[in-house]
């Protein structure tokens, strides 16, 4: 009697690896189910946040930023996702960028750099303050701080909505008041109303700007002050109560009592 030809022999092994195959992805498969239902606990233990850490906070409070970022101890650091942590963070008028880490094992970190106060910006008989590219950080009502430049003839609704061209106007206002900063002592209040005619004042003196740029007509400015020796600026003899920039090569200066 013949028994089974080969191809019935190569069909049949065909057929056991295919079954034990099935068999064994099924075991693989109820395994992983297991070990994820199981590990679970113990992988939240391992990597659970225990520590969340603050630094480069200066203006904010510590507090503030742990209430944006939404963050609970205990949570695994493999379930931060540490951009969603940097939008809510960011958020804050004061906070310029913030860089969130996750530190093995236990630790979420949050880096932050603060935006500058740089000016005291006046609207509607308000007063706001400002980082120098314009950003409103909080608002002072009546409130003031002679230690930074007052900037004035600022639209209202464009600062608060933060539209870049307010932002701009205040940007140029405070250059300005650095500028001529470096040359008087005092507080500076430029007026930024007409952006082509900006308008400072500084220890009772007026400055008129064109629409050139302003820091070539200040150092025209800055290479004749010494030959204006009749109209003392230091406070003695007569008086220059107005410097003129907005003619091309030449400056119109006005005396005063």
């Amino acid at each position: 009697m013949r028994g089974p030809s080969r191809a019935k022999i190569a069909r049949r092994k065909a057929l056991v690896r295919r079954v034990g195959l099935a068999i064994g992805t099924g075991l693989v498969a109820w395994l992983v189910v297991v070990s994820i239902r199981y590990s679970g606990p113990a992988l939240q233990s391992l990597l659970g946040i225990k520590t969340i850490t603050v630094e480069g906070e200066h203006h904010i409070d510590t507090q503030k930023v742990l209430e944006l970022a939404k963050v609970k101890l205990g949570t695994g650091l493999h379930h931060i996702v540490t951009r969603v942590i940097k939008e809510r963070v960011e958020s804050h008028p004061w906070i310029k960028e913030a860089e969130v880490t996750r530190v093995p094992f236990h630790e979420l970190r949050i880096s932050l750099v603060e935006r500058i106060p740089a000016a005291v910006i006046r609207a509607d008989s308000q007063n706001f303050l400002t980082d120098v590219e314009g950003h409103v950080l909080t608002r002072l009502g009546q409130a003031d701080d002679d230690a930074l430049p007052l900037v004035m003839g600022i639209d209202s609704k464009g600062l608060l909505e933060g539209t870049e061209s307010a932002r701009q106007v205040i940007a140029s206002g405070i250059k300005l008041a650095k500028l001529i900063g470096q040359t008087f002592e005092g507080r500076l209040r430029v007026n930024v109303e007409n952006p082509s005619n900006l308008v400072a004042h500084v220890q009772g003196m007026r400055f008129q700007f064109g629409p050139e740029a302003v820091g070539e007509q200040w150092e025209r400015f800055r290479r004749v002050k010494p030959t204006l020796k009749t109209l003392n600026f230091d406070g003695q003899g007569r008086r220059a109560n107005e410097v003129d920039l907005r003619y091309e090569n030449r400056i119109v200066v006005r005396e005063g009592g």
